[in-house]
Formats: C-alpha cells, sequence, structure tokens
C-alpha cells in the first residue's frame, strides 16, 4: 500500500486540483448553449421578483425544472453579482463537494488510495465540463453521489445517521431533477440487494425516519409551487419527465446505443483503466456471488451497478442528451481506487497494452486542445503546422508516461502522470480556445457589439437564428427576446438580430417598416438592424455602416 500523505496536504492537493479544474477561468468564455443563459437568466429574475418558488423566464413561469439550482444561483448573485461565471458557481461547488465526499468516503471505509479516487473523479472530462456549466446535472450528480455514498457507508457501519443522510441527499437531488434522483437512488439500492440475496437490508432501507427526512426537505417546495401554478404536475411531470423518457417530444432521438461512446468519452482520460477496472471486478465477484451479503467483492459490485444502470436506463429513453449519464461518472473512478489498491498491494502490474492505450489516450487530449481554435472556425479537424506541434508533445508526453508507469514506481504514479496532460489540456482549452469560443459559441460578444452602437436598450427579437443566440442575449441584454419566427413582432421600434442575408425573407408585417442595418458580426455570420414601429410610408431599408 503506498504512503499516505499527511491530510493537511491532502486538502491542498483536493482543494487546489478542484480550484483549477472547476473554478479557474470560468468567465473565459460567454454561457454556451441554450441551457446556460436559459437557467442564468430565470435565476437572475427570480432574484429581481424575489421569489423562491417558481422559477420565471421572459416574466413568465418556467416550470421544466425543480429549483435547486435557481436557489444557488441566487446566492452566488447575491454575494457576487449577476454575471455568467457567477451562475457556473453553483455546479462548481457542488462537483467540489462531491470530490471531498469520494475523499472521505474511502479514507473511512477503503484507506490509502482515498486521495487517488478524489482528484481521478475531479479530473474526468464529463465532470470537468459539467462542473463549469450553468445547468442542473451537476447538482443531481452531486447529490445522488453524497446519497449513494452514504447509504453504503450505513450499509457497512449500521449508523442510523448515514441512512438519514442518504435521505436527505436523494430529496435534494429531486429538488435538483425530479423523481429521477428518487428513481436512480432506489434501483441501484433495489438490484445490489438482489444481486447479493439481501432482502432484509432492502426493507430496513425503508426507514420511516429517513422517509420524514426526505418528505421534510423534498415536499415542501414541490406542494407550494403546485399550489402556485396548477400547471405545475401536467408541465413538469407528464411533459417533462414522462413524456420527454417515453416521446422525441424535444427532438433529442438517439440510437439506443449512443451513450457507449458517450461515456468513454466522459470518463477520459481514465476510460482504459475504468475498463480495466470495471472487468476485473466483475470476474472477481462472479465466483463469489453465491455469497451474497458476505462477498469481499460487495462494494465492487455496488459501484458496477451505480456505474452501469444510469448508462443503460438512459439508453432506453427517447429523448437522450449527454448529461443524462453523469450520475455513472464518480462510482467509475471509486472503481478504479479499488483496482489500484488491489494491484499495488498484490504487486501486480497492469497488462502493458492497458498501460500504452491509457498514456497514448491521455496525451492526445492535448491536441484538440492546443488546436480548438482552428477546430472551431474551420468547423472541424483539420491538420496544420500547429497540429504537427501538438501531435510531437503529445507523443513525447506519452512515452514518458509509458516509461514511468512500467519502471518500479508503476500504478503509484498513475495519478500523478495522468493529471499532468490534463492540467495542460484544461490551462489550453481555457487560454487559447476560450477567446475563440467566446466569439463561436456565445451570445456575449454580439451583445457587446451591439451595445456598443445602440441608443438605449431598446425591444429586442430575432428571425432565423438558433436558441442559443435568442436565449443568450436574454441573459446578457437582460430582457425577454421576441421572435419573428413564432409571430411575435414588436410593436415599437426595435432590435432585430437575424443570419446574414435572410433580411429579403423577414415576413410581410416587417416590410411595412424602415429598417437600418446597425451592424454584423462576422464570426456567427450574424446581422442586426434597427427596425421601426408600423408606418404607412412604403417600406425601405436603409444600411449604416460603421
Amino acid at each position: 500500500m503506498p504512503e499516505r500523505l499527511p491530510s493537511w496536504t491532502d486538502w491542498l492537493l483536493i482543494l487546489g486540483f478542484c480550484a483549477f479544474l472547476f473554478f479557474f477561468g470560468l468567465n473565459s468564455f460567454g454561457l454556451t448553449g441554450a441551457d446556460e443563459p436559459r437557467y442564468a437568466q430565470i435565476a437572475r429574475e427570480m432574484l429581481a421578483r424575489h421569489d423562491w418558488i417558481t422559477p420565471v423566464l421572459g416574466g413568465k413561469p418556467w416550470l421544466e425544472k425543480p429549483v435547486l439550482y435557481y436557489w444557488e444561483a441566487l446566492i452566488a448573485y447575491r454575494i457576487f453579482g449577476v454575471s455568467d461565471w457567477a451562475s457556473r458557481l453553483p455546479s462548481a461547488f457542488d462537483a467540489t463537494l462531491m470530490v471531498l465526499a469520494i475523499y472521505f468516503f474511502l479514507r473511512r471505509y477503503r484507506p490509502g488510495f482515498e486521495l487517488d479516487g478524489a482528484l481521478m473523479a475531479a479530473s474526468s472530462a464529463g465532470i470537468i465540463g459539467f462542473a463549469r456549466a450553468a445547468s442542473t446535472d451537476m447538482p443531481l450528480t452531486a447529490a445522488l453521489c453524497l446519497a449513494l455514498l452514504a447509504w453504503y457507508a450505513w450499509y457497512e457501519s449500521q449508523r442510523k445517521i448515514y441512512l438519514a443522510i442518504f435521505y436527505a441527499f436523494v430529496a435534494l437531488g429531486t429538488l435538483a431533477k425530479g423523481p429521477v434522483a428518487l428513481f436512480l437512488a432506489a434501483a441501484i439500492v433495489l438490484i445490489f440487494t438482489l444481486l447479493t440475496r439481501d432482502a432484509r437490508t432492502l426493507w430496513r432501507t425503508l426507514w420511516i425516519p429517513g422517509i420524514l427526512v426526505f418528505c421534510a426537505i423534498a415536499l415542501p417546495w414541490y406542494i407550494a409551487v403546485q399550489v402556485r401554478n396548477p400547471d405545475f404536475f401536467r408541465i413538469f411531470i407528464l411533459q417533462h419527465n414522462l413524456a420527454r423518457f417515453g416521446t422525441n417530444l424535444y427532438h433529442h432521438r438517439q440510437p439506443f446505443w449512443y451513450y457507449a461512446p458517450v461515456a468513454l468519452l466522459a470518463l477520459l482520460p481514465w476510460t482504459i483503466f475504468v475498463a480495466e477496472a470495471g472487468l476485473e471486478s466483475f470476474r472477481l465477484w462472479w465466483p463469489d456471488r453465491k455469497q451474497g451479503a458476505h462477498s469481499p467483492q460487495a462494494l465492487d459490485l455496488f459501484l458496477l451497478v451505480w456505474l452501469l444502470f444510469p448508462v443503460l436506463f438512459f439508453s432506453l429513453s427517447a429523448s437522450k442528451l449527454p448529461g443524462y449519464i453523469l450520475p455513472a461518472l464518480p462510482p467509475a473512478a471509486i472503481l478504479l481506487t479499488r483496482y489500484l489498491c488491489r494491484r499495488t498491494t498484490g504487486q501486480i502490474k497492469p497488462p502493458l497494452l492497458t498501460i500504452i492505450l491509457h498514456s497514448l489516450m491521455a496525451a492526445v487530449l492535448l491536441i484538440p486542445a492546443l488546436t480548438l481554435p482552428y477546430i472551431l472556425v474551420r468547423r472541424g479537424f483539420t491538420w496544420i503546422p500547429l497540429t504537427t506541434v501538438a501531435t510531437v508533445i503529445a507523443a513525447l508526453l506519452a512515452i514518458g508516461m509509458i516509461a514511468t508507469l512500467v519502471s518500479s514506481l508503476g500504478l503509484r504514479m498513475l495519478r500523478f502522470v495522468t493529471l499532468v496532460p490534463v492540467a495542460l489540456a484544461v490551462a489550453a482549452i481555457l487560454r487559447i480556445g476560450g477567446p475563440t469560443m467566446d466569439q463561436q459559441l456565445t451570445a456575449r460578444p454580439l451583445a457587446n457589439d451591439i451595445a456598443r452602437v445602440e441608443a438605449g436598450l431598446l425591444p429586442a427579437a430575432v428571425y432565423h437564428v438558433p436558441r442559443e443566440i435568442e436565449y443568450g442575449l436574454a441573459f446578457y441584454r437582460d430582457q425577454p427576446i421576441k421572435s419573428y419566427d413564432r409571430g411575435e413582432i414588436p410593436a415599437k421600434p426595435h432590435l432585430l438580430v437575424t443570419r446574414e442575408g435572410e433580411l429579403l425573407r423577414l415576413p410581410s408585417l416587417a416590410r411595412t417598416r424602415r429598417v437600418s442595418l446597425l451592424g454584423v458580426f462576422p464570426p456567427q455570420h450574424l446581422e442586426y438592424y434597427w427596425v421601426s414601429a408600423p408606418a404607412a410610408a412604403p417600406h425601405h431599408t436603409e444600411h449604416m455602416h460603421e
């Protein structure tokens, strides 16, 4: 077993890496996609209305998601002010809490590689990405992780305080993303107890004081929002849970096997070793399966169920998004620590092919990280001189990793040598790719350009632009955005954002107005215009170039 570092050093390393991986450069680029700016704006409107019950967007109730993320963002806004980076703090904080929980669980119940487990969880690509996003996925994942770790701590220690913590965090997960948290926790515990033939533990999990804890935390908000918004049950439960799972209502259809590559990518750079650890754990458990709850591989089995069930369950969904399987990532890191402990204690080196593939996979992350601006601008990977330089750097790094891992130091250095390319890749993405991501993927620079030529804050509308631009402008301009596509044409003079060359396709109503070009935004091929109120005079178009 490797020598354990002093506790204060563990704290320094964990908090230092979490600060870098989750918090550093949160403002390097603006809010991306449709969800980030939408959730950030909902929290802002709730703050402005002093309303902690009903999520509101554009002055209207937005009942698609529960309230935990919005509460956390409200607190961040109150402390740091409203900004895009502040809207990402809840996910970064929750990810840090989850990493610390993994560390303390391993330190208490499987000591020896607790620091490795915490840092491997923190450095998984999926965890890093969603820890830096204003979304509900990380609050759910962190809450579910703490709940299941608490349940297993109760399973081994029989201390009821852990069972109470289990119910408390399942309740917080239910406030984060709805009944899916309760379903995942119940299903994982159920499958584990069935496989271990331990029905008694299953029934003892149904602890009345714990159920009361769950109800006390989760139910008040659900009751309050239903009383204020009678449509809540229909919109949230029927449409955004049952219909989203069973139909392609929201146009996120993907093939059944979609989550296999998503999970492999989300586990980077640990994918190869996690696969090796999972297979080895299963091989060790299978001969002992008849021992049930007394199997020495019980924890590994629990982790395998926790890892695989979300992936398989959401593969059945008609609507698929990458964040759905984020809860499957934390057990992968803990499973890998079990593998490291067995191999190191028994002085058994992993297969050479595993070491080579792991090193190549970790080092190759530097290539897209260093060339990200060119990938974004050219809409795909192309070979350029910088790609050659990045490839040489990655190759040298891979050779160094392989040499270290096959040396006498072996797996004791796995965490260190793997964190090097991860840290370099994150730094390159933020510092080299961040400005280009801001220009290519967010509405922040567009909103800034408009503000420089706009006389006062005009009402704003969009036409034939992606939802990301519509919701992004709503956040960065802090105003509802109308859509010509939905027939929402403001009667007053307003700002119109559209794609280049779309002016001739404007609805006939807009052709009764004066339209003046204010500017263009080349990175995303957008134009923005001033549009007058309706007039009887013939329509004409002016072009006002800077």
